[in-house]
């Protein structure tokens, strides 16, 4: 596997590796160290019963030691009824140390005696036969006895077993699912009810840091619902605005309208009067859904190779029809080496805009001029007029939809459409569009992707 294919270190892989692993050892740890500890107390004596057995070997050395076989015949009797069992006391050759011999079936069971410290069989069907040897003497005796029901272990192995196999397991798996649940299922939450705010106009919900700081994938995730509400939220934010901009623009031109229709001009100029103001509305409404189109159109535009000097070439001479403004005022010292990457009809709209707002607010016998730069895998243009300049803090107001800082009357200036359009237009191409005041004018400068190679 490449090293380009393994996840990021901060992969939600990893913490889900981490935490199965995790859970598997443990497992593993459990069925180790508990399995042990289980099957010591279902096949091994508990120490309380260790530590009686060899009390009751304490108590017949200390008969044999004080009365002989007698004594030992009394204690004998007493074991039986205390236990309810069968006691004898042998010698090493495993002789009757007492009055009374086991019988010939005791005498079978006593070939093979169990010590203390030895796994007492889960499948025998009686308790065992256990010889324990005199605590301060071994050499005098042992103790022979069948081990009391009550010291049988694995009393509770059906119950072991449900705890073992049921109990324990079924927990940690319960944690494990606490911890996935915290992982996996709660930022997915977070993101839902984000998409329900969505869903019920709450355009202005946030996520909560939480959520956003994460380094794993459902981070990026979170951190794309983030950018995609401020997107979501913006866009509609525009679109109310144009709505609202685009109907206080358009209650002028309908009112002279109405204005002239009642009016008593002659058919000619009443003529000439609506188409102007038709001719303005489609104007409005033109430039608007264009605006809207470019801050909410997120497919590529197919690009091309321009020649700057070119298209200014083109755009001038349009410019100077329209405008008659004089082609010698309109100026370029950009080379034939000018070459930028981008959509045409998008670029040609942003810099006709940009020349026709700097012919527009020129003098009659000023220059409008168009220069460029090249800056690493950008060219820098800038398209620079006479006019009066705009206020600093205008600067950026300036390319806000539906903004006159010149205080015309709509439609003779403009709409105030026509820079908003080109800053649009040339980001939409990965390109910036600002302004500055000059020495003498306007200043516009445009940063635009070089042609490759």
């Amino acid at each position: 596997m490449k090293r380009a294919d393994l996840p990021d270190r901060h992969s939600l892989f990893w913490k889900l590796a981490f935490l199965l692993v995790a859970f598997c050892l443990l497992m593993i740890w459990l069925s180790l160290s508990w399995g042990r500890y289980v099957e010591q107390r279902n096949l091994f004596l508990s120490d309380e019963a260790r530590v009686t057995l060899s009390g009751y070997a304490a108590e017949a050395e200390h008969a044999w030691l004080k009365g002989g076989a007698e004594a030992l015949d009394a204690w004998q009797l007493e074991m039986a009824e205390r236990e309810n069992t069968w006691v004898g006391v042998v010698g090493n050759d495993l002789q009757t140390l007492s009055n009374y011999p086991p019988t010939h079936q005791q005498s079978q069971h006593m070939t093979f005696l169990r010590g203390l410290d030895w796994p007492m069989s889960s499948r025998a069907r009686r308790a065992p036969w256990l010889k324990i040897p005199f605590p301060n003497d071994p050499s005098q005796g042992s103790l022979v006895m069948e081990l009391p029901q009550r010291f049988l272990p694995g009393q509770y192995r059906v119950a072991w077993r449900v705890v073992t196999s049921g109990v324990i397991p079924g927990l940690f798996t319960l944690l494990l699912c606490v911890g996935l649940y915290r992982m996996l299922i709660l930022p997915l939450n977070t993101l839902r009810e984000q998409a329900n705010a969505w869903r019920a106009d709450q355009l202005s919900a946030r996520l909560p840091a939480r959520a956003l700081n994460r380094a794993d994938e459902l981070g990026e995730l979170g951190r794309a619902f983030e950018q995609m509400s401020e997107r979501l939220q913006s866009t509609v934010a525009v679109q109310q605005q144009l709505l609202r901009d685009l109907s206080h623009e358009l209650r002028t031109p309908l009112s002279r309208l109405r204005v002239a229709s009642e009016s008593e001009e002659d058919l000619m100029r009443l003529r000439e009067r609506i188409g102007r103001e038709v001719d303005g509305m489609q104007r409005l409404v033109d430039d608007t859904l264009q605006l809207a189109w470019l801050d909410t159109e997120r497919a590529p535009l197919p690009e091309e190779d321009i020649q700057v000097q070119a298209l200014w070439e083109m755009l001038c001479e349009n410019a100077s029809y329209e405008r008659a403004w004089p082609p010698a005022q309109l100026q370029c010292s950009v080379d034939a080496s000018c070459w930028v990457r981008g959509h045409l009809n998008t670029l040609a709209q942003a810099l006709e805009n940009i020349l026709r707002n700097a012919i527009r607010h020129s003098p009659a016998n000023g220059i409008v001029s168009l220069a460029a730069q090249r800056e690493g895998d950008y060219w820098h243009l800038w398209l620079q007029d006479e006019g009066g300049g705009v206020a600093q803090e205008d600067l950026e107001r300036m390319f806000d939809p539906f903004i006159r800082l010149d205080g015309s009357r709509p439609g003779d200036g403009g709409f105030g459409l026509g820079l908003s359009i080109a800053r649009n237009a040339v980001q939409r191409q990965g390109g910036s569009l600002w302004a500055e005041n000059a020495e003498r004018g306007l200043r516009v400068h445009m940063k635009l992707r070089a042609r490759v190679g």
